[in-house]
């Protein structure tokens, strides 16, 4: 898996969500979010504004209890002319919960794998601060920026340890024999944009680099994770640049069965 430098990560949190609301504001409130069909642009402002101070308070308080999570979402600015300045706040003051002391102190990580509590959060947020960007930006029709990282990210969600338990519909149908796909980004120089899915008997692995896969899915690492995500059609090639080599049915069975909680 590619490390997050926790510096980079909290810069960019800010930075994206400084982003997001300069789209928020350009598409306007009650404009629709392609990407997301459900919501508006209040949807998708009220969701990450409130889903940073959130998590900003978990970190804060060393919540280590999941039965002592926050219960109560921050306000949302009646006004949309306050968000330009409540979104990067809110995003200042997670990135700010994530400081070097807090990266390995005592905090529940809903992952329940290897990293600690504020890394997960690190990640997560990270996650959020970019795929929301890009919404707000297809809202606004504006053009958006993926880094490599959150694909790691989105295969590590899928995969954790507690897959099982908080997806098990989901997990069992993508266990497989030993099948394989192949994710690769044609706009990086090394394996960083590389992902390698194996179906086993006791569920979905990957690993970064490339491998000989029964398909291969490529394109840019920004059209890959919109795919990822659900937020781009497989079979919109020529929208996304995308070439499929294999069995397509098979890519597109992995993307029907992968939502998660980041989508």
């Amino acid at each position: 898996m590619t490390e997050l430098n926790a510096d980079t990560a909290r810069r960019a949190i800010v930075e994206h969500t400084r982003r997001l609301a300069e789209s928020a504001a350009a598409a306007g409130p009650d404009a629709a979010v392609p990407t997301a069909p459900k919501w508006t642009v209040t949807d998708l402002v009220a969701h990450v504004g409130q889903t940073q101070n959130w998590v900003a308070e978990i970190i804060e308080r060393r919540v280590t209890d999941p039965t002592r999570l926050p219960t109560e979402m921050a306000a949302l600015p009646a006004d949309p002319r306050d968000w330009p300045a409540w979104l990067p706040e809110s995003a200042q003051r997670v990135a700010s919960a994530c400081s070097d002391d807090a990266l390995d102190a005592p905090v529940f990580n809903a992952a329940g794998d290897q990293r600690s509590g504020t890394r997960f959060w690190l990640a997560g947020m990270l996650n959020e601060a970019v795929l929301h960007g890009v919404d707000a930006a297809n809202a606004a029709d504006r053009p958006a920026d993926i880094a490599t990282a959150l694909i790691d990210n989105h295969l590590a969600m899928l995969t954790s340890p507690t897959g099982d338990m908080q997806r098990p519909e989901s997990a069992h149908t993508l266990r497989g024999t030993g099948q394989t796909l192949q994710w690769r980004a044609t706009d990086t120089a090394d394996d960083a944009g590389a992902w390698f899915v194996e179906r086993r008997p006791d569920g979905a692995t990957w690993q970064p680099g490339t491998r000989p896969a029964d398909v291969t899915v490529t394109g840019p690492a920004r059209s890959l994770l919109l795919i990822l995500t659900r937020r781009l059609p497989l079979d919109d090639r020529e929208a996304t640049d995308i070439s499929v080599d294999g069995d397509t049915g098979f890519a597109q069975h992995w993307l029907d069965n992968t939502a998660h909680a980041s989508n």
